[in-house]
């Protein structure tokens, strides 16, 4: 199968689900791709694996399993799956992370101070002792694996992925082995089993790298990078400082004496005082410019030919989502609907000289009102003075000349006073208010209204009101409505949106108790989301419990506001108690059980302390381990003793000197013939001694 380049999966869509909107990282086995969930309408991550993978069926088999295993993985410091696919290319859609990761990080130039990388490498190991007690080894921990949110929080990605790729014999380009070879434990580079700790010692080489910028042992080649740190323990740096312990602890290349990522946190919890942590350097994802996505579609309101001709009742706008009355219907997304017929209007064009202005358009409309106004009402008036009275009898000709004059006088008088009151009629039309034919602004913006009813000299009157539908400075009503014609000096009433309303936050008794990823969902289903997180040791509440809400939160916050925690990081850390060794086992429970930790018996011979001694613990005292942690006491058991056995009676000299040493029992003497079989022994047989006793033995 021909694998497609990258740019060729824009725009596609797994599983019928995952739209994929553009690369934001790339490896050696798979591409990471910015998507749009279209089903839940959010975004997320889909690392598409290369497509030659969909040919191994040995690998499929193992990524549905190890998917579905990591899917189940619910850890705040271990990134959320939420679904797995196996179309033409297997595929993970995991959650989003706005914070980059610590390989980006680095690549930038910023290196962690001993704080910060205690930060990191307690919540890196804490994520890591949550999955290694479900069975999971993650055998790739690298910086590019190690990715944070927005906020800081480090989450691990890719478990369980590294596992199938290594069983489905999956090689990388150029025939390099899986798997990063710059971070691999010793036991992984002998080919040995491996469980946790080999997580561990990568963690520590990430932590060094992070301090320095350089990982320890990077030889020229794969195969010398491997084998330069077998046989050698971690070379730790100067800039450790109080975390030089916790680091050679882990970085031990022996892993029978390497901690478990459980007892790693503990260590690097007890490295000295560090201080608080600045903010991480957080190199962030790679961005795409949005105006490259198709837009959204959103919730459609469609509008009949009626309903903008003033001509519909306004109250159907009240109705549910579906009514349709009148040629207006209103839908939500996903319903199928049909866009009421619009009608074409066909102007012609405007004559050259016709002005295309609005302002002068009005203005020279004004001016032709008043001038046909004028000429109607003067004309108007001269009709009716002519007309005035009878007609005379006759044609007139034989009327005398005196009343012609006098007719003529009276046509003239009427004609003036027309065109006085033609003048006065236009001075009135010209002193009148113009007026303006309301538009409709609901749903546009209300700046855009104001500076149009400003241009009219109207004026406006307005309200906010919130709206979950609309965006702040919308408008959602007028009075009057469309098609009403004010002059100028009237009033607009506009109703403008101020957006969703506040969102109650809520109180602390309902959330205290409840684990931080439950609460962070109940925000999320409210329209809120989790802000500044502050930790704190609290004896009764396991790690990541909620205790409350900060100090001076208010009731109500704007939708999408944050809202300040106090989170618990579990009960204080514990001393283990000193001048317990020498002791008896009991005092030592005692001593123990007091501190909450739990003791565990081991016995063993020594030759020396009396039985029920303690001989050593571990940890050992002084050692700082987290509440209910377990402590194993080492217990004298006493001197171990041998039994002489009875099987030497009828053995050569020989061969019962050689059963003896066998036993760690020595022969000190014959009595008797050297070549005679052994009758006896002394001490006697069936007698129980310590080792390195001299046995005498007895012959005939």
């Amino acid at each position: 199968m021909a694998i497609s380049r990258v740019s060729d999966r824009v725009g596609q869509v797994l599983g019928g689900r995952y739209r994929l909107l553009g690369p934001i990282g790339t490896g050696a086995s798979a591409t990471v791709y910015l998507a749009d969930d279209v089903v839940l309408r959010r975004r997320v991550a889909v690392k598409v694996l290369h497509a030659a993978l969909a040919d191994d069926a040995a690998f499929l088999k193992r990524f549905q399993a190890e998917a579905q295993a990591a899917a189940a993985l619910n850890h705040p410091h271990v990134m959320g799956v939420h679904d797995w696919g196996q179309g033409d290319v297997p595929y993970l859609v995991t959650e989003l992370l706005g914070g980059g990761s610590l390989r980006a990080m680095l690549d930038l130039g910023h290196h962690l101070d001993p704080s910060q990388v205690r930060d990191v490498g307690i919540e890196a190991a804490r994520g890591l002792d949550y999955a290694h007690r479900r069975g999971f080894v993650h055998r790739d921990i690298k910086p590019a694996n190690l990715l944070f949110d927005d906020e800081g929080r480090l989450r691990i990605a890719d478990f369980g992925l590294a596992r199938a790729l290594a069983e489905a014999a999956w090689t990388e380009p150029m025939g390099a082995v899986l798997g990063t070879a710059r971070y691999a434990s010793p036991e992984q580079a002998q080919g040995r089993p491996l469980d946790g700790r080999s997580d561990v010692y990568s963690l520590a080489l990430v932590l060094v790298e992070a301090l320095t910028g350089e990982v320890p042992f990077t030889a020229d080649t794969t195969l010398g990078t491997l084998m330069a740190r077998v046989g050698h323990p971690l070379p730790i740096p100067e800039q450790a400082g109080p975390l030089t312990a916790a680091l050679a602890a882990a970085g031990n290349d022996d892993p029978a004496e390497r901690p478990d990522a459980g007892s790693f946190a503990t260590l690097l919890m007890a490295a000295g005082d560090l201080g608080p942590a600045s903010p991480l350097p957080l190199a962030g994802t790679a961005t795409i410019d949005p105006d490259a996505f198709e837009p959204r579609e959103p919730t459609t309101l469609f509008v009949s030919e009626r309903q903008l001709r003033a001509e519909l009742d306004p109250e159907i706008m009240a109705a549910p989502p579906g009514t349709t009355t009148n040629g207006l219907t209103i839908v939500h997304e996903g319903i199928e609907v049909v866009q009421p017929e619009t009608v074409r209007v066909d102007r012609d064009p405007p004559a050259d000289d016709e002005p295309r202005s609005r302002a002068e358009r009005r203005r020279r409309r004004k001016e032709e009102q008043r001038a046909q106004k004028a000429d109607a009402e003067a004309l108007a008036l001269a009709g009716a003075g002519v007309d005035d009275g009878p007609p005379p009898i006759g044609d007139g000709a034989g009327e005398p000349p005196r009343r012609r004059r006098r007719a003529r006088y009276v046509v003239a008088a009427l004609v003036v006073l027309a065109l006085l009151g033609g003048g006065s009629a236009a001075a009135w039309y010209s002193t009148r208010p113009a007026t303006f034919v309301l538009p409709s602004y609901v749903g546009g913006p209300v700046d855009a209204a104001l500076a149009e009813l400003a241009e009219h000299d109207l004026v406006v009157e307005q309200r906010q009101e919130f709206d979950d539908v609309e965006a702040e400075g919308t408008v959602i009503g007028q009075d009057p409505g469309a098609g009403v014609e004010l002059e100028e000096g009237e009033a607009v009433a506009l109703v403008v949106s101020r957006g969703p309303p506040p969102v109650a936050v809520p109180p602390a008794d309902q959330i205290g108790g409840k684990s931080l990823q439950q609460v962070t969902d109940e925000l999320a289903a409210i329209g809120l989301t989790v802000g500044e997180v502050t930790r704190t040791y609290d004896e009764n509440w396991d790690y990541d419990t909620v205790l409350g809400l900060a100090e001076g939160t208010p009731a109500e916050l704007p939708r999408g506001g944050a809202v300040a925690l106090t989170v618990s990081d579990g009960p204080f850390p514990r001393t283990v108690p000193a001048g317990l060794v020498g002791g008896t086992y009991d005092a030592a429970v005692a001593a123990l059980e007091a501190e909450a930790l739990v003791p565990e018996k081991v016995e063993q011979f020594d030759d020396e302390a009396a039985v029920g001694t303690v001989l050593s613990l571990d940890p050992q005292g002084g050692a700082t381990v987290e509440r209910g942690s377990s402590v194993t006491v080492v217990v004298s058991k006493g001197p171990e003793l041998v039994t002489i056995p009875s099987s030497i009676v009828g053995m050569t000299i020989l061969e019962a000197s050689t059963a003896l040493q066998n036993l760690g029992l020595y022969v000190g003497g014959i009595q008797g013939s050297p070549l005679s079989p052994v009758t006896g022994s002394d001490p006697a047989v069936g007698q129980a001694v310590r080792k390195e006793t001299s046995v005498s033995l007895t012959t005939r």
